[in-house]
């Protein structure tokens, strides 16, 4: 049995923004900031001596790959991205970048998300990737209209209370 997948589909290159600074920020400490200091430390590490029993030559080893890593991505990825600038005219309609308030039509339980980039995404805050079952069930949908998203739970009916931007 191999270890090969299928690559995963590609997310929708689009973002904030706040999304989009953040990110070149990220980028930047981590390769002026971050890395520096990193390798500075694995050059010490390394002239300790015998490498395989050196736990702080291991750690950094392992360290500069994941920041190697993410850089690699984020150096790919920033210039592909599509900044989404400003607010629809329409302010009642559910586009990317609104923030939503949404009552479950079976429990009336309120939710409030906000449909973001899938770079940005932040579950302890609500926003929700453009690609998520629920921002595509409810894009370009209007206050008071209602909808039916699958979700992990079985498919679930929502009314939209709210649009802002």
């Amino acid at each position: 049995m191999s270890r090969w997948r299928p690559p995963s589909p590609s997310s929708t290159a689009i973002i904030t923004r706040d999304g989009f600074e953040r990110l070149k920020s990220e980028l930047d400490h981590l390769w002026h900031t971050l890395r520096p200091e990193v390798v500075k430390a694995l050059a010490a590490a390394a002239a300790e001596g015998d490498r395989s029993e050196n736990a702080e030559y291991t750690y950094r080893k392992k360290q500069l790959g994941e920041i190697d890593r993410r850089v690699r991505y984020l150096s790919k990825r920033i210039p592909s991205l599509k900044v989404a600038e400003g607010a629809p005219a329409d302010r009642d309609v559910v586009f990317f970048g609104a923030s939503i308030e949404l009552e479950n039509a079976d429990s009336g339980e309120t939710l409030r998300y906000r449909i973001v980039g899938p770079d940005e995404t932040d579950a302890r805050l609500g926003w929700i990737s453009i690609d998520s079952p629920m921002a595509r069930a409810v894009l370009k949908k209007r206050v008071d209209d209602e909808f039916e998203a699958e979700l992990p739970g079985g498919r679930t009916r929502f009314v939209i209370v709210e649009v802002t931007y």
